[in-house]
């Protein structure tokens, strides 16, 4: 099992003033990322857009140099596609730190993402299993980053199982620590990918931006909590995310 914050061997909780630091850094990261974005936006849609415009002359050409030239221009396309969808995650990961926390039911956030997400799985042949405690206490969250973070942990166990197979999701309370944990049974992960899993940039699948993980990493973080993750090659995945319980009334 690999926990992404670790010292002296050991994970250690963020103080409020170390959140306060992170949330700072973060905010900053945004503006920049933000800049960045809008400087490399710009360019890529004039180019996109131009590579459109240069496909519909040539739709229909019958002459083989002509032919050869669009399947260029079409390979072109579909890597400016590539490098909006990277910065876009970019983007993503760069923001995460922003946060409306208010104090809420996690189990109640589960059961929703959940009702949305089964008809696709079910059309993916997985099954998925809710196992959520009863009387959990409120966490303080921003309820769109922790949909955010099942939506990826999720979706990546989804992508682990091309044949279908099976995803629980289970909540419980330890300690004072409410935590939630996504399984699945599918091709799981050697020791090298498990221990760079959280690492941005890093990724499995060749069209993978690398960012989703270490985005779940830095919401996670930036609410106080942890995340670990135990996989084996062929016996799947489990991530276990704790947070802090709120100081509100049990659910």
């Amino acid at each position: 099992m690999i926990e992404y914050r670790e010292e002296a061997g050991r994970v250690t909780d963020w103080g409020s003033a170390e959140r306060e630091r992170l949330l700072r850094q973060y905010a900053e990261i945004a503006t920049l990322a933000g800049g960045l974005a809008h400087e490399v936006r710009n360019p890529l849609s004039t180019i996109q857009m131009n590579l459109e415009l240069l496909a519909e002359d040539l739709e229909g050409a019958t002459d083989p140099n002509l032919g050869r030239m669009r399947r260029k221009l079409e390979t072109m396309r579909r890597e400016c596609t590539r490098l909006e969808s990277i910065l876009n995650a970019f983007l993503q990961f760069a923001r995460a730190g922003e946060m409306q926390r208010t104090d809420a039911s996690l189990n109640q956030i589960v059961t929703e993402f959940l009702d949305f997400f089964r008809p696709e799985a079910q059309a993916s042949g997985i099954d998925l299993s809710p196992y959520l405690a009863p009387d959990l206490p409120l966490v303080s969250v921003d309820e769109n980053l922790i949909r955010q973070v099942l939506a990826n942990l999720v979706r990546n166990a989804q992508q682990a199982m091309p044949d279908g197979g099976q995803i629980d999701v289970q909540t419980a309370l330890v300690g004072d620590r409410v935590t939630l944990s996504v399984i699945d049974t599918g091709k799981g992960m050697d020791e090298r990918a498990r221990k760079k899993a959280f690492d941005p940039f890093f990724s499995t699948k060749s069209n993978g931006s690398g960012l989703g993980l270490p985005t779940v990493r830095k919401i996670i973080e930036a609410h106080g909590g942890t995340i670990s993750c135990e996989s084996e090659p062929g016996r799947g995945t489990k991530f276990t995310i704790e947070l802090p319980a709120a100081t509100g009334q049990p659910v």
